[in-house]
Parts: structure tokens; C-alpha cells; sequence
């Protein structure tokens, strides 16, 4: 048996309770994690022994609104392109998968580097929240601690116990979350000088939205799990 199976048969069988879904697919392992037990979950894998996920690589948030639904009825790519510059128009489930999962989720990268093995958490977050949150883990990982303010700024995110949470790459005054799926492509505002008034004024954003580009979900090999490797 590989050592990524291998770790998936000790991860299940330790923390089953923990676990909503485990997979392995193109030698990853992938838990989805309970919210509630996610600083539980992390804290046994960086401090067994036998796991000692004692680096974590990345903290980032992702937002499923709309995830499978698409302005242009496509599943492929074409050899000429598509127009550019298109009116928009209803969204249309004709083609596309129903949605599943709620709609904001926060995803871990860890590393042993005790055992060279990698390993991916992803916990869902409570539709009902608002703001969605969950527990920080920077005292697990200090290194989260950038990871998790990039996290709320960009998605709203907000993750409770965090010494320092405030916003990291956007301005002062900003208002939303811009990797927000629905937050416009062009922003709220624009920024010019005024030389009348001798300073920068800030107006609501005169671009008109439009779609540039289809978004296409593929459903080939490369995205398939192989079967016997789900739990």
C-alpha cells in the first residue's frame, strides 16, 4: 500500500467522527472536516507522532455561489474563441450541476516534514452565518496568521480568536470582499484626481458590466476520483 493510502486508512480510523468525507485522487488526500472539530483535527496531525504535520502551507477561503452555472451553455472550449464583450443575461442551470454545498468554505494545506507527506482540510461553512466564521488556528500555526487576514479581507471570512483580524491587501475604507463571487468584475468605485477640489475623489464605478470569457467545467479524467478511493 502507498504511504498516501496508507495515511488515509490512519486518518479515518483515528478521527472518524471528525471526518465528513475522505478521498484520495491523483495521490492527495483531501478531509472535509466538521467545523466544529477543525482546531481538534489540527492540532492531533501536527502532535502525533506518526503524522506530524508540524508546517501549514496555506490558509484560503473559496466561495461556491453559482459554482456549476454559467453564462454561456458550454461544457468545452471551442478551436475560434468566443465573442468578446457580450451582453450578459440569466443565469441557466440547462447544462450544469446543482450546487450541494454551502456556499463559503475555508481550505488547509499542511506538510510533515517529518515524513514528506502533504495533506488537504476543507470545512464548510454554516449558510446561516453571517459573517461565516470559524475558528482561527494561529496559535497551532503561527504562520496562518497572514493567510487568515487575507482570508477576510478578500472573502469576508471571519475567524474568531485571531489576535490581529483586519484587512491586509485592500485599502482603508474599502468596502466589500472582492473574491466575493458576487462582487462586480469592476469593482464599486473609481478613483480620480480632482484638480478643482486639489484632491482624489472616489465615484461610483462608470464601467458597464459585461461578460469577457465562458467559465467551463470540465467533467474528464483529470477530475475524476478513482473509484475505491472515496470514504
Amino acid at each position: 500500500m502507498s504511504d498516501i493510502y496508507a495515511l488515509h486508512e490512519n486518518i479515518t480510523k483515528s478521527f472518524m467522527a471528525w471526518i465528513e468525507v475522505a478521498n484520495v485522487s491523483h495521490n492527495e488526500l483531501t478531509l472535509q472536516v466538521k467545523g466544529e472539530f477543525i482546531r481538534d483535527m489540527c492540532l492531533a496531525l501536527r502532535d502525533q507522532a506518526d503524522l506530524a504535520f508540524n508546517m501549514l502551507i496555506d490558509v484560503c477561503g473559496v466561495d461556491y455561489l453559482h459554482y456549476g452555472l454559467g453564462e454561456w451553455q458550454t461544457e468545452s472550449t471551442t478551436g475560434t474563441g468566443f465573442g468578446r464583450g457580450v451582453e450578459g443575461h440569466e443565469f441557466t442551470t440547462a447544462t450544469t450541476m446543482t450546487p450541494t454545498q454551502p456556499r463559503f468554505a475555508v481550505v488547509y494545506h499542511l506538510l510533515s516534514l517529518t515524513h514528506n507527506q502533504r495533506i488537504r482540510l476543507r470545512v464548510y461553512l454554516p449558510e446561516s452565518q453571517e459573517p461565516p466564521a470559524i475558528h482561527s488556528v494561529t496559535d497551532i500555526w503561527p504562520a496562518a496568521n497572514w493567510f487568515e487576514r487575507e482570508a477576510f479581507d478578500l472573502f469576508g471570512i471571519h475567524f474568531v480568536g485571531h489576535p490581529d483580524l483586519r484587512r491586509i491587501l485592500t485599502d482603508y475604507g474599502f468596502a466589500g470582499h472582492p473574491f466575493r463571487k458576487d462582487f462586480p468584475l469592476s469593482g464599486k468605485v473609481e478613483v480620480r484626481y480632482d484638480a478643482q477640489q486639489g484632491r482624489v475623489i472616489y465615484e461610483p464605478v462608470s464601467i458597464a458590466p459585461r461578460v469577457l470569457e465562458p467559465k467551463v467545467i470540465r467533467h474528464d479524467h483529470r477530475y475524476e476520483i478513482p473509484p475505491g478511493t472515496g470514504a
